[in-house]
């Protein structure tokens, strides 16, 4: 692993945009793509001819050609797709950061759409997919058989060992939720604005796999999410403050699946986001108590109790702990999720997260936290993921 990779604040977030997040969006993928990523440019200050790079996920429908001719883009001398579902997320602003430092673009607009509500929807799993002959099917087979269909059945499975060695519990799982829903409750753009809910609330849902409830579980929601990477320099000239991307980082562990790595030697850490947590701490110089917020990957609440414990907030198995209390709450020690994250706010890949991120920088969340020198951001969990760091421009 390489320790010092030359990137530290070398590109910045210049502009965000979105759409509405709903459950039926009532229009294709392509307008809600071309919507966020209009709104992103308009953000930044910038007009749609000076865009020349895009990036967006492997699972994405929507052509960075058809966006761009939809727009009046033009010219782009850069495109990168980035592949394993929600890790993507913050993969998506590193290829950027390479492009805008390597030259080979000056403006990168990295988006995410889909109607996962209204269109296809990611929770139904794999029982619906035709045989196909390749490695990446292939590696279901190993599962189906025996009733692991859905991504909730997947996430069951570490769920439960991760209570059996650290003495979790699904009250701890439901603080999560409950943290999420109060800081979407005061989000207009959430799908759960002015909708909190209480710790009995959560353990009164119903289950959809034990130890899984249903508030446990992130929403399927449509929309899209834009944003604007450029270098420093540019985006000081432009219309809002400048956002550093202290680094970005992807990892993948040693014997990694898609969410199913039950034969490591142990199935209740997240080795792929403890890379992460070691090249950003030692490309930036920074560390855990550096940092004011956070927005970390909320698909599952149990998974964000390790990611605590990954990037070192809080040691192996200690994640309840450091929770309590409203700890994780605006005012707590470490607010995380303050837009409400993908149980309140909207899935959309963790993109959204990234824009909250931003915000927080900027001074300009609806539930802002005081004094915000860094925020940390992390994308998908139990697959090859990704996180990075964003900080105040000095």
């Amino acid at each position: 692993m390489t320790e010092i990779n030359g990137l530290k604040d070398s590109a910045a977030i210049a502009g965000i945009g979105a759409t509405e997040f709903s459950k039926s969006s009532g229009r294709s993928e392509m307008r809600l793509a071309c919507e966020a990523v209009q709104a992103a440019i308009a953000d930044a200050g910038l007009q749609p001819s000076q865009i020349d790079g895009m990036v967006t996920f492997s699972a994405d429908t929507n052509p960075e050609i058809e966006i761009a001719r939809n727009l009046g883009i033009g010219e782009l001398s850069f495109f990168s797709r980035i592949h394993h579902g929600g890790g993507a997320a913050c993969g998506t602003i590193q290829q950027a950061v390479l492009a805008v430092n390597s030259g080979v673009a000056d403006y990168v607009v990295c988006y995410r759409a889909f109607n996962e509500r209204s269109g296809r929807r990611f929770g139904t799993g794999v029982q619906d997919r035709p045989p196909s002959p390749t490695a990446e099917m292939a590696h279901f087979s190993w599962y189906s058989p025996f009733g692991l269909l859905t991504p909730a059945q997947w996430v069951a499975m570490f769920a439960r060992r991760y209570m059996h060695e650290y003495g979790a519990t699904s009250e701890d799982f439901g603080a999560i939720a409950v943290a999420d829903r109060k800081h979407a409750a005061t989000n207009p753009s959430a799908w759960f604005y002015e909708q909190p809910i209480t710790l009995e609330d959560h353990q009164s849902s119903r289950w959809i796999v034990e130890p899984l409830h249903l508030l446990d579980c992130c929403q399927e929601s449509d929309g899209a999410q834009a944003m604007v990477v450029t270098t420093p320099e540019r985006a000081r000239d432009l219309a809002q403050p400048t956002v550093i991307v202290n680094n970005a980082a992807q990892g993948a562990g040693v014997d990694q699946d898609m969410m199913t790595s039950y034969y490591r030697p142990s199935i209740t850490g997240l080795p792929e986001m403890g890379l992460i947590a070691r090249q950003l701490w030692n490309t930036t110089g920074l560390g855990p108590d550096d940092i004011q917020t956070a927005v970390i990957y909320d698909h599952f609440t149990p998974l964000a109790l390790p990611q605590l414990e990954e990037f070192g907030f809080c040691a192996r198995g200690e994640a309840k702990d450091f929770i309590k209390d409203g700890a994780i709450e605006i005012g707590g020690r470490l607010p995380i999720n303050t837009h409400g994250g993908q149980l309140g706010e909207a899935y959309i890949h963790g993109m959204n997260g990234i824009a909250e991120g931003v915000r927080q920088v900027r001074g300009t969340s609806v539930n802002q936290v005081p004094g915000v020198e860094h925020a940390l951001v992390t994308a998908g969990t139990m697959v090859p993921t990704s996180a990075l760091v964003l900080g105040v421009d000095r």
